[in-house]
This record gives C-alpha cells, sequence and structure tokens, in this order.
C-alpha cells in the first residue's frame, strides 16, 4: 500500500513539474527556446501544448527556415489534435507562402484531406464534400508523380459516391412527394437524370436509372387526358433505356409490369 501511495505523489509531483516547466516556457521572452521546446512537445505527441508555442512564435520566424518548418509542424498539430478547419487554414497559409517549400506537397494533400475529414453525413449539408474533392482533384493535377494519388483516388470515390447517394436520396424523396402540391414526378426525373451525367460510374446507376422510369411511369398514371399517351410513349423509350443497361436488372419484374401498362395503353 506503501509503494502506491509512493507512485502516485511522484506522479503528481512530476505532473506539477511538467506543468512548472511549461508555464515557464510560456512567459519566456526566448523565441528559439519556445520553438525548440515545441518541437519536443511535437514529436512526443503533445500537440496541444506545440501548437500553442508555435503559434506564439511563428510571426517572429515568418521568412527563415525555422518559420516554415514551424508553419508546417503547426499545421499537422492542429491536424492530429482533429481541428481540421484550423489545420486547413494553416495547411493554406504554408501553400501560399512557401510555394516550393519542402513541405508543398504534404500541404496540398493535407487540405484536401483536412476537408475529407470534416465531410459530413450524407444527410447534411455537402460543402466540405464538394471543397475535399476540388483539394483532391488540384492535388492530383499539380503532382501528377505522387504516391499519394492511389490514395487520394480512392478517397475521390468515396466523396462522389457521397454526393451520388444525396442525390438519389433528393430524387426518391421527389418520388414519394408524387403530385402532392405539383408535379413532384417531373422533379425526380430531373434530379436522378442529373445525378446519372455528374456520377456515371456511381453505386446507385441502377436506382437512379429504374427511379427515373418510376417517375415517368407515374407522370402518365397520374396526366390528364391530353398528355397521357405521349407520357407513356416516355415511358416505354425509358423502359427500353433501363433495360439496355441493366438486362438482369433486379427491378426487372417491376420494370416489365409498367412496360406492359404503358404499351397497352398506347395502342
Amino acid at each position: 500500500m506503501k509503494r502506491i501511495l509512493v507512485k502516485i505523489l511522484l506522479v503528481f509531483v512530476a505532473g506539477l513539474t511538467s506543468c512548472g516547466g511549461y508555464n515557464s516556457i510560456v512567459k519566456s521572452t526566448d523565441n528559439n527556446l519556445k520553438y525548440d521546446k515545441a518541437l519536443e512537445y511535437y514529436e512526443s505527441g503533445d500537440y496541444v501544448k506545440a501548437s500553442s508555442l508555435l503559434e506564439a512564435v511563428i510571426p517572429s520566424l515568418r521568412g527563415t527556415e525555422k518559420g516554415e518548418e514551424g508553419l508546417y509542424k503547426l499545421a499537422m498539430a492542429h491536424f492530429e489534435n482533429e481541428d481540421y478547419e484550423l489545420a486547413k487554414s494553416y495547411f493554406t497559409t504554408y501553400s501560399r507562402g512557401y510555394p516550393k517549400g519542402k513541405y508543398i506537397e504534404d500541404a496540398h494533400y493535407y487540405i484536401g484531406y483536412s476537408f475529407y475529414k470534416n465531410s459530413p453525413d450524407v444527410k447534411l449539408d455537402q460543402t466540405n464534400t464538394k471543397k475535399a474533392i476540388e483539394s483532391f482533384l488540384s492535388f492530383s493535377e499539380k503532382f501528377p508523380q505522387s504516391k499519394r494519388l492511389p490514395e487520394v483516388a480512392k478517397y475521390l470515390t468515396e466523396l462522389q459516391e457521397k454526393l451520388a447517394e444525396k442525390e438519389y436520396n433528393s430524387a426518391l424523396l421527389y418520388y414519394k412527394l408524387g403530385d402532392y402540391m405539383g408535379n413532384n414526378y417531373l422533379s425526380a426525373v430531373v434530379t436522378a437524370t442529373n445525378a446519372l451525367k455528374l456520377y456515371p460510374e456511381s453505386k446507385f446507376k441502377e436506382e437512379l436509372y429504374f427511379l427515373v422510369l418510376k417517375s415517368k411511369f407515374m407522370q402518365a398514371e397520374k396526366s390528364v387526358e391530353s398528355k397521357i399517351k405521349d407520357r407513356y410513349r416516355d415511358t416505354v423509350d425509358e423502359y427500353y433505356n433501363f433495360i439496355n443497361e441493366f438486362p438482369n436488372s433486379q427491378y426487372k419484374k417491376e420494370a416489365d409490369r409498367m412496360f406492359k401498362k404503358a404499351q397497352k395503353s398506347i395502342e
């Protein structure tokens, strides 16, 4: 029991000593000391203390080798602390201040990766998702020989699928709203068709094609007499588009049912 109490006391004293040491560094007017200690904290994984000290000394080191190194490490420290918004801001500052710097490729990569990390659930606003895509595409153009390209390609696919899913969900919502307060089937067709143009290789491709077919069929079903035949003809055309793309579709049985009714209606 005494040994355990001694160990606890030693840990407590060590903590006090550590805090005291850090506080004295913060109060110091020696920027070189702060910089050196910041790198020590960074290497030991204490990114909070590292970022605090680096933010204090970076302005006085601007334009120097230490300034470049410190700015990049500051950005990385915020990234490791999962403050991706602040990290992105510092990586951007680095890329503008040191366009040919030692860490320029990494800085551009982490700008995109920070946006990627802040990409929210598909139900929420996808501004950061779109910015991540833009940043990763820009990275691919700037560094065509980068070893990170396979990784970037994987992230791009994931991000584009998220946008495709959001568009599919929007189109599906229009379909479910039907003719409530207007022709929502037309909105479903437009939204799904645009998604197919933007994300032609998406895993939601079959669902989007089928949703266009269903929406056109329902437009015909709900049409006034003067438009019904034209809309059923449009449904027949869309059926052929769908079957040509997915001859063995899981939705073929339902698609065939709509086709038969549409064709019978225009005879």
